[in-house]
Parts: C-alpha cells; sequence; structure tokens
C-alpha cells in the first residue's frame, strides 16, 4: 500500500484546469509557496504591467494558492514569470492575503536558494562559495547572493535592495482609541509606518499578538486615511503596505533590536520583514543612529528568528537620499505539492476566515 501511494499520481481534478506545482519554504518562519508550473500565462510587457494584469486576469491563482483550504490567510506566494531587465535571471510576483506586494525580503532569501537548485541561473564554476541571482521585483532589480558547494544552496543568503529612503519622519497621525501617535514612514521596496510600540501602550516582546495586530492596523488605516503615500518613480509603488511596531531601541547596538509587521489585511510576518528591515535601516541611517556598513540584528517578536542588515552605500530615488541595504537570513524548504480543483467543488477559489 505505503509502495502504491508513492507513486506520483495527481488526484481526481478538473482537466481543464492544470494542477499548480509548487515548492514550499519559509525564511525565519515566514512562508513562501512557489509556483514553478502550472500558472497561466502572464501577460504585459513589464513586470508591472503583468503585475495589473494578474490582478485584473488572474486573481483566482492568487486565492488558490494562499487562501484556504489550500493555505492559510498568512500564507505568501510567489508567480515567477521572465523579466524584461536584461540582467535579470527571473522576475517574480508577490502574493498575499490582499493582493500584490512590490517588494517581499524574505522571498528574495528564499528565491536565492531555489533559483540556484532548480537550475534557473548557470551552475557557478567549481570551487564558487556563493553565486549570484538577479531578481527582478515589481519595486526594482534585487542581487541575492547564495552560499553554495558544488553548485548547490548550502547556507544563508543575503540581497542588496532597491534604494531606501525615508518619506516621512515624526510625522503625528491621530490614531483612533490611541490619539496623536508620531510616527516615520520609509521605503524599503514598500512602504511601512514605522512606531514603537511603546507609544501604543504595549510592549512588542510581550504583548499578545491580537493586541499588536489591532494596534498596528488602527495606525495604518490613520496613515492612510491622514497622509498620500507617492514615490518619486512610479505610482504603481506608492501605497502603505503595512505599519512595523517595534521595541524603540534605534540607537546602534550589538544586541538585537525586536520588531514585528502587519501588513495587507492583518497579515502578520513571522520572520524580522526584509523590506522592513531594509526600511527601518534606511530610517535609522536617516537619523544619524547608524553608520554605513554598520550591522545590526534584527528579530521578530513571533519567532524569534533573526535577519541582519547594513547600509552598504549611499544612494538616490528621485530627489530622495537613499541607501542600498544589504540584508542576510536563513530560508529553508518544506515540501512539494499539486494543488488540483475539482469542477464540482463549490470553495475551488479559496475562502479566508477572520
Amino acid at each position: 500500500m505505503e509502495a502504491a501511494l508513492a507513486v506520483s499520481r495527481l488526484p481526481p481534478h478538473d482537466p481543464r484546469t492544470p494542477a499548480l506545482s509548487v515548492v514550499d519554504m519559509h525564511t525565519g518562519g515566514e512562508p513562501l509557496r512557489i509556483v514553478h508550473a502550472g500558472c497561466p500565462e502572464v501577460a504585459g510587457p513589464t513586470l508591472l504591467a503583468k503585475r495589473r494584469y494578474m490582478r485584473q486576469h488572474l486573481d483566482y491563482v492568487r486565492r488558490r494558492l494562499v487562501f484556504e483550504p489550500r493555505g492559510h490567510r498568512d500564507m505568501y506566494g510567489a508567480i515567477l514569470v521572465p523579466s524584461e531587465l536584461p540582467d535579470a535571471h527571473l522576475g517574480v510576483l508577490f502574493l498575499h492575503n490582499e493582493g500584490y506586494s512590490s517588494m517581499c525580503g524574505h522571498a528574495v532569501l528564499a528565491l536565492g536558494r531555489f533559483a540556484l537548485d532548480f537550475g534557473l541561473v548557470p551552475a557557478p564554476p567549481e570551487g564558487t562559495r556563493e553565486a549570484q541571482v538577479n531578481i527582478h521585483c515589481p519595486c526594482g532589480l534585487v542581487t541575492a547572493f547564495v552560499e553554495c558547494e558544488g553548485g548547490r544552496s548550502c547556507g544563508p543568503v543575503r540581497f542588496h535592495s532597491v534604494p531606501a529612503f525615508v518619506l516621512a519622519s515624526d510625522l503625528t497621525v491621530d490614531v483612533p482609541g490611541h490619539g496623536k501617535v508620531v510616527v516615520d514612514i520609509a521605503y524599503g521596496g514598500a512602504f511601512y509606518a514605522f512606531v514603537s510600540a511603546e507609544k501604543l501602550g504595549l510592549d512588542v516582546c510581550s504583548a499578545k499578538t491580537r493586541d499588536l495586530v489591532n494596534a498596528a492596523s488602527a495606525l495604518t488605516g490613520a496613515v492612510k486615511a491622514q497622509f498620500k503615500i507617492s514615490h518619486p518613480e512610479s505610482e504603481d509603488l506608492g501605497f502603505l503596505y503595512g505599519t512595523i511596531l517595534t521595541d524603540g531601541k534605534d540607537v546602534y547596538s550589538e544586541e538585537p533590536t525586536t520588531n514585528i509587521c502587519v501588513f495587507a489585511d492583518e497579515q502578520v510576518d513571522r520572520s524580522p520583514t526584509g523590506s522592513g528591515v531594509t526600511a527601518r535601516i534606511a530610517l535609522q541611517y536617516h537619523k544619524g543612529l547608524l553608520q554605513l556598513n554598520q550591522t545590526r540584528a534584527f528579530k521578530s517578536s513571533a519567532t524569534g528568528s533573526v535577519f541582519t542588515g547594513c547600509a552598504v552605500r549611499e544612494a538616490k530615488c528621485g530627489d530622495f537620499k537613499a541607501v542600498i541595504v544589504e540584508v542576510a537570513g536563513q530560508a529553508h524548504y518544506t515540501g512539494t505539492a499539486n494543488l488540483t480543483v475539482e469542477d464540482d467543488d463549490p470553495l475551488r477559489d479559496g475562502f479566508l476566515l477572520k
């Protein structure tokens, strides 16, 4: 019986709907479901155009990947697509419970390993200890560096971000239930609002997750209502992705600083949040609390997992002074699956519970 079940065979399914073949990974506890076969063609001349096409015409794929019964409200996905950039090895669209992100650091760390292990980049020369993977994200080209041995990934991954900058510092917003709160807004491939959890009456290290989510969501809503988010180079990137609550320890220290990210529709990042670390490094550098090539550790209050980050060089984004940030972390494989649909399933496209 066991040998028979070990044979790779799909269960009964709608033959008009190809199975979605996926590889599941996690980075610091945050899941990533990578589609490597079965997704319909995503049309568009550019990656941002493909993102718009996916949202308008193929959103059922996102729901099948991310929503229950195949996923859960905190699942995260990645669709691999061709890139129009000559230097890119692959393009990627990021999926979450509300829609489509512009950047995802934990996914880039995982995709670096995946791209090398699944042959999406040329095999590195014998003896090479680190392979470069150029990943075209909706926010731009991100370079990952993958530790390897014998042509396969074998350890942590680091990436260099797009230019990260501070959009607004010491911004006062009126938050329902909390009054006037001073926040910062910074960009690390996506825009985040940053505030010490203490300003909302919470300890990010010990408070219940539900209380942190409620406070972060209230702040996200307040910022969206009271402050216009815009990106100097693309309207597609001009939106607030979420709020990151911190322990307030922004002055440089060799000890990790803790945060939690609540993004999209109250989705909780289990990792320290790669694009959030990028933005937080840019914010600390902007305020003179961190120097170039000064590495800090960032800890997730959800799982205790740690990313490291540092500003490696100065840059520009439009008229904003920016920095290129290096973020490092460890991704792991957790399995593979073929996700199928039966034509008489009333929940074929998934559902979410709150």
